[in-house]
């Protein structure tokens, strides 16, 4: 696919090193000489400066064949005229913006994205997809992140294994005979900040990172069996009241009735507006650096703090702060890299949630041809997981799992079948209609879109 990328800051980087992994010809626009320099020297794809809204800096970039253009430079307002310039003038099939400001987004607005206006396929918004996944992770008590799949009704969910585990020692099959009953197949593994896929014979470590896919009505069993029957949070302590934070709130205060929130914004005038759009939610306005701030809004009796200023280090202090205070369990904003993220984790803080890798993955999900529903990259880009349907016109109906010839680093985690949940063996038969949850590493996707959707469209 041919794909132009408007914006060389860290998500449109981020984007442009993945889809340059999967062999996908990317350009590269920024007004930044700087950027797109940095971006030569690091990326092979191609790289120009200009304004990316320009209708000659997007002719000189090949516009004319282009398949789709993603808009994500700092300013909403370019974004939006990126996507009309490409519609209008040349045609762009495939339109993303990111879209940060809330106003835009309001649903009495929505008319304003349709064809005939402002032409754009896809928006995404940062703050509303981080808010999003905070409150998957919160779902799940001691799951360090929770994806749902097939409208929900299928989960990935990643976990740290405690000493206390009592599958600690068992090789993968064995385990898979002791979960039998809840439909639980791994399909990751971070040992040693090192993704893979574990074979057959490969052991369950203290401190090892799984991935595993399960039912949303076995999701708790499935967890006790991983030695976590951590409480569900129901004293929450938010601190931030920027748009992360007020999404936040408000998407608590709208799916639980007795939740007991309080939100610490160090903005008066912010903390105000806040109040006014919050109904339950205590807002406290201070700085929750400061002890005596943290104590008023009685952290040491929360179960949850969460940590989601747009300053990474007082996300950070603010959260090992707050779990010294008495605070079971801490989640914190990060924005800098997944090792840096791992060097957090060390320190205490139970769940880091980065809203770059967040926003990527978003938006690449968007460029997954075929009839791929949905896709989430995991483990800092390391590997993707895919759902996919096969349907009736599809060459994948009546093959068996063993007969599709999975590349190595692709494995299927799960086909979900009406209302069965299969963890399938290598004579699995595809059926139609069946929604299949698969993994691969980001070296294999090229292979697993060739297989999956290109060739005579499978899914």
């Amino acid at each position: 696919m041919k794909v132009i990328i408007c914006g060389a800051g860290q998500v449109g980087t981020s984007i442009a090193r993945q889809l340059a992994r999967e062999d996908h010809d990317v350009t590269i626009i920024d007004n930044s000489a700087s950027q797109i320099e940095k971006i030569n020297d690091t990326l092979d794809v191609k790289a120009y400066v200009g304004q990316p809204s320009h209708p000659s800096v997007l002719e000189q970039a090949g516009i004319g064949d282009t398949e789709m253009i993603i808009a994500v430079t700092a300013s909403d307002e370019v974004n939006m005229v990126i996507c009309q310039v490409a519609s209008s003038l040349f045609g762009v099939p495939t339109k993303v913006a990111r879209v940060r400001h809330q106003n835009y987004l309001q649903p009495a607005y929505e008319n304003l994205y349709r064809q005939d206006n402002l032409p754009i396929d896809y928006i995404i918004s940062p703050e509303t997809e981080v808010a999003k996944a905070i409150m998957n992770r919160m779902q799940v008590p001691g799951a360090m992140d929770m994806i749902p799949f097939a409208d929900g009704r299928l989960r990935v969910i990643e976990i740290r294994c405690s000493r206390t585990c009592g599958l600690i020692g068992m090789g993968l099959t064995q385990i898979r005979e002791v979960l039998m009953d809840l439909n639980v197949s791994i399909i990751g593994l971070v040992r040693n900040e090192e993704f893979i896929i574990p074979n057959k014979t490969d052991e369950l470590k203290p401190d090892d990172a799984l991935f595993f896919v399960t039912g949303e009505k076995y999701v708790k069993a499935a967890m006790k069996m991983f030695g976590h029957e951590e409480r569900e949070a129901r004293r929450i302590v938010i601190v931030g009241g920027g748009n992360i934070g007020l999404s936040l709130a408000q998407q608590l205060e709208a799916e639980e009735q007795s939740l007991n929130i309080k939100l610490i914004e160090v903005n008066k005038e912010r903390a105000e507006f806040i109040t006014e759009q919050l109904t339950k939610t205590i807002v406290i306005n201070g700085d929750a650096l400061d002890q005596e701030i943290l104590s008023e809004a009685n952290v040491q009796a929360a179960e949850t703090i969460i940590a989601a200023t747009n300053d990474d280090e007082v996300n950070i202090f603010c959260s090992l702060i707050g779990k010294r205070a008495g605070c079971q369990r801490a989640i914190a904003l990060v924005n800098k890299s997944a090792a840096y993220s791992s060097l957090v984790s060390a320190l205490g803080v139970d769940i880091v949630v980065n809203p770059r890798e967040i926003t990527v993955s978003t938006i690449l999900q968007h460029v997954r041809s075929g009839k791929v529903r949905a896709a989430h990259s995991i483990c800092g880009g390391a590997a993707e997981v895919i759902e996919a349907e096969a349907f009736p016109n599809s060459t994948l109906i009546g093959q068996t799992i063993r007969g599709l010839n999975l590349p190595q680093g692709v494995l299927i985690g799960a086909i979900e079948r009406g209302e069965k949940i299969i963890v399938p063996h290598n004579d699995e038969v595809i059926q139609v209609n069946d929604r299949i949850l698969l993994l691969s590493i980001t070296s294999q996707l090229k292979k697993v879109d060739r297989i999956f959707s290109s060739r005579q469209d499978y899914f």
